[in-house]
């Protein structure tokens, strides 16, 4: 009779070549646990498919493998679980898609705090839709962590979010959280965390959330994640419904993502200094597709195809801070003057929007339909250079602000096609007061216009 060792590296096996998502992984994870003598729920008489809280005899298991350093493995099956604290070291491996935790309900299903690592890999979590106590912000929580490790697993109905991770480090890969009420995933004061190849669908209020409570350095990698379907339940405009939210939260980098279908924002960074954002698509946004706002210095944003928006992107609020930016070689198409809400101070329908110490390169913009650019609100107008764009097929080529006290702007080497009210305007907030100012700007001593080409609409 074969081994139970023997039986497992099989079975994983047979999972990679049938290609399980990281079946290749998670077999490697449960021969190890194997050969180092992990802990079996099974042989510990926790058995799947039983309508009894198992919850007591998890967690015993869980304090004893955690206590000399040995993994517990789940087999194939589902168990009816709450209220579980995983403890330093605990690692808890199942069978992708087929090893089942279900919130029984009265608090909560996974918690760690105040310890050093622990690790969750080929699992799925499921919350049942049932009520989470207040103490907890997520089906999965994680409060002062120093390394916590989420990957293969699934997360699925919870009333909150689906992960919480609170002054933790590690990274969460691979896995695919769904259907969370709040955020998929809310990370606060991160440790250089990591969030790479995610599924993040059908969440309430958010898709992925970077925040801080005091603006900081953070380091956090967002990358190769696909995000789709975040509504914006809680209301406002523009703090709930984004797919990538980054807020007060440095040096952080958001890259290869795939987003879609977000009430507000595909990617949206709130006073988040030295951000990237690159090689990212963008479809149908509700509100601005890309958002660098309020007090931020240093945003790289560049490469993103953004098709669907009220704004393509936008680089704002120069009054509060905001400054110092690359929007460059970026695809924006179709973008509509309606958003989620009336807005109170500009409007809809910009392919790109930028304020101070900006420069505006090498990007295509096609079919805005209120500016393809829109230079400055107001005086806040800062050190802008616009060089070397597309503009294409909308209403208007750009609109730059002529207001007492903008700074100086040079435009110079676009081509505009297809502008059908003109080519470029000055602009005092919402009011048009000049004609084409696509050969002369010598009214305005702040603006140097030049080879520009447009073919008159």
């Amino acid at each position: 009779m074969p081994s139970r060792r023997s039986v497992m590296i099989g079975l994983g096996g047979l999972f990679a070549m049938a290609g399980w998502p990281g079946a290749r992984a998670s077999a490697q994870t449960l021969a190890m646990a194997e050969l180092r003598g992990g802990f079996d729920a099974a042989e510990a008489g926790i058995l799947p498919g039983t309508e009894d809280d198992q919850s007591r005899k998890l967690q015993d298991l869980i304090d004893r493998a955690a206590a000399v350093g040995q993994p517990v493995f789940l087999p194939a099956g589902t168990y009816e679980v709450a209220n579980l604290e995983l403890r330093d070291g605990s690692r808890i491996v199942g069978v992708p898609g087929l090893t089942r935790l279900v919130y029984r309900g009265d608090g909560h299903l996974i918690a760690a705090q105040d310890i050093g690592r622990v690790s969750l890999s080929g699992i799925t979590f499921d919350g049942a839709n049932r009520w989470l106590a207040d103490y907890t912000e997520g089906l999965l929580a994680f409060r002062s962590v120093d390394e916590a490790i989420v990957e293969d697993c699934e997360i699925v109905g919870s009333r909150k979010c689906g992960i919480y991770l609170a002054r933790s480090g590690g990274r969460i890969e691979g896995s695919r959280i769904t259907g969370a009420a709040d955020a998929g995933i809310w990370a606060i004061e991160g440790k250089a965390f990591s969030i790479r190849n995610n599924r993040v669908f059908d969440c309430g209020n958010g898709g992925i959330l970077v925040h801080r409570w005091t603006k900081g350095e953070d380091g956090t990698v967002i990358t190769g994640n696909r995000v789709a379907r975040i509504g914006a339940t809680n209301g406002g405009t523009g703090q709930f419904g984004n797919g990538i939210n980054v807020f007060r939260a440095d040096n952080v980098m958001v890259t290869d993502n795939h987003v879609s279908d977000c009430a507000f924002s595909a990617i949206r960074a709130n006073s988040a200094s030295n951000i990237t954002i690159g090689n990212n698509q963008a479809y149908r946004s509700g509100e601005t597709a890309v958002y660098a706002e309020f007090e931020f210095e240093a945003a790289l944003i560049t490469n993103n195809l953004i098709d669907g928006a009220a704004i393509g992107i936008s680089v704002a609020n120069f009054d509060h801070g905001g400054r110092l930016s690359t929007v460059s070689n970026n695809i924006i198409r179709r973008i509509v003057n309606k958003g989620p809400y009336v807005p109170t101070i500009s409007s809809f329908g910009f392919g790109i929007s930028v304020e101070a110490d900006t420069l505006v390169s090498g990007n295509l913009v096609e079919g805005a339909e209120t500016a393809a650019l829109a230079i400055g609100w107001g005086p806040y107008l800062r050190n802008v250079i616009v060089t070397d764009n597309i503009l294409r097929d909308s209403v208007r080529g750009m609109q730059v602000s002529v207001v007492e006290g903008a700074g100086r702007t040079v435009i110079r080497d676009n081509i505009l096609s297809g502008v059908s009210e003109g080519a470029i305007f000055g602009y005092r907030w919402k009011e048009r007061v000049t004609e084409e100012l696509i050969d002369d700007a010598s009214s305005f001593a702040h603006l140097s216009i030049s080879g520009n080409v447009s073919d008159g609409g």
